[in-house]
């Protein structure tokens, strides 16, 4: 079996749609220091083109994805300004490097949720 790997997806609620041009930044989390892994724009379907971290070069230990919501949301007629909410932050930690990890974000301009994926 092929070692684990890290991707997302993100899902625009409000609008029911994907979130086409989401920023989506990965840092691995030491302590107090976090370390920039990837950075990408989510597709037409909501997805990164590619995993944020590839299968088989997953490792255990603690990571944040960072959603720029605010700028997605700026064209939405319903949001506020300043947005609510601008930037979402997950922190979770990997304890199976073995696994797949997908880790998808469902957003309104002023909520959202996750979940651990298959």
């Amino acid at each position: 079996m092929t070692g684990g790997g890290l991707s997302t997806h993100v899902l625009d609620t409000a609008r029911g749609r994907p979130a086409q041009g989401v920023r989506v930044e990965l840092h691995d989390v030491t302590g107090h220091t976090r370390r920039k892994l990837n950075e990408a724009i989510t597709n037409a379907d909501g997805r990164t083109d590619a995993p944020l971290i590839e299968r088989g070069t997953l490792s255990a230990g603690t990571y944040e994805l960072t959603f720029h919501v605010g700028a997605y949301y700026s064209d939405f007629a319903a949001a506020s300004t300043p947005p609510f909410l601008d930037v979402v932050t997950l922190r979770f930690t990997v304890a199976d490097a073995g696994g797949h990890y997908h880790v998808p974000l469902v957003m309104t301009p002023w909520s959202y949720s996750t979940y651990r994926g298959s």
